[in-house]
């Protein structure tokens, strides 16, 4: 059974105690109407769902300094914003959210008669494995699911550096910070080839380098992720032992259909390595 379907029961009472919204029709074969409030969900919903069944994504997917999701395939979808009022016309059976979704559009969203959904942040490929299938079971697409599932180990299988020694690297984001090791781009980092250089290993997620201690203990990949200056600056052109790359961070906001693309190219950075 479902996840949609144990919620029925519920969704059945809401709906006839709310007579602010009507149920969508469903989309083809019965399956729940959906709407994504989180950039992440849109991108993996967009990977199961045609537009008849996920009705919306998150205006954040139209934003390219936030979105992961190519450009092609964002502009099949109609974007929402998080207002209550707005999603409510839409009448979705099912609004995939997170837990930062202020309280009162929460409220209004389940006094209407819509199931929710509170999509986590993942740190392993295994977490982000299981959310797609969540996801998939909850849009009653398992067979999109699996292919996804499948496109992803498929690249996790593919992507290892053999017998090759570990590349320090540094992944220098937005503003001088570091995802740090227990994120799921040291992950994908550590299964590439590359091992992270000891000023990241002893930072937390989000936490900022600045650039002094990056010149004082230099990796042997600067890695950076963003347009600051910092990331730029002139003092960096003195690293002659440092290999310098760049990654799209589009590839690090979100994992799902994101990880096989950021594993191709860390594969292409791996193999032009050459200090």
């Amino acid at each position: 059974m479902s996840i949609i379907r144990a919620f029925s029961g519920a969704w059945l009472v809401l709906s006839i105690a709310a007579c602010s919204a009507q149920p969508a029709d469903r989309s083809a074969e019965g399956r729940p109407t959906i709407v994504s409030l989180n950039p992440c969900s849109d991108a993996i919903l967009a990977e199961l769902a045609p537009p008849e069944q996920l009705l919306a994504i998150s205006h954040y997917s139209n934003d390219p300094a936030a979105t992961s999701m190519p450009a092609e395939q964002v502009a099949r979808y109609r974007s929402t914003s998080s207002r209550a009022e707005e999603i409510i016309a839409l009448a979705p059976d099912l609004v995939v959210t997170d837990r930062f979704l202020p309280a009162p559009t929460r409220r209004a969203l389940e006094q209407s008669g819509i199931v929710l959904f509170d999509l986590d942040i993942v740190s392993t490929v295994d977490d982000s494995l299981a959310q797609v299938r969540a996801l998939a079971d909850l849009a009653e697409r398992r067979e999109e699911g699996d292919a996804l599932v499948g496109r992803m180990t498929e690249a996790w299988n593919e992507n290892t550096p053999g017998r090759n020694a570990p590349i320090s690297v540094l992944l220098w984001q937005e503003d001088g910070i570091v995802l740090g090791p227990d994120s799921l781009a040291a992950a994908l980092l550590e299964h590439s080839g590359f091992t992270l250089a000891p000023d990241a290993q002893g930072l937390g997620y989000g936490q900022y380098l600045p650039l002094e201690q990056v010149l004082a203990d230099p990796p042997q990949l600067l890695l950076t992720s963003g347009t600051t200056r910092a990331l730029q600056h002139p003092a960096l052109d003195i690293l002659n032992g440092t290999v310098r790359a760049q990654l799209d961070p589009g590839l690090l906001y979100c994992a799902g259909p994101t990880i096989p693309r950021a594993l191709a190219r860390l594969r292409q950075i791996r193999e032009g390595f050459s200090p």
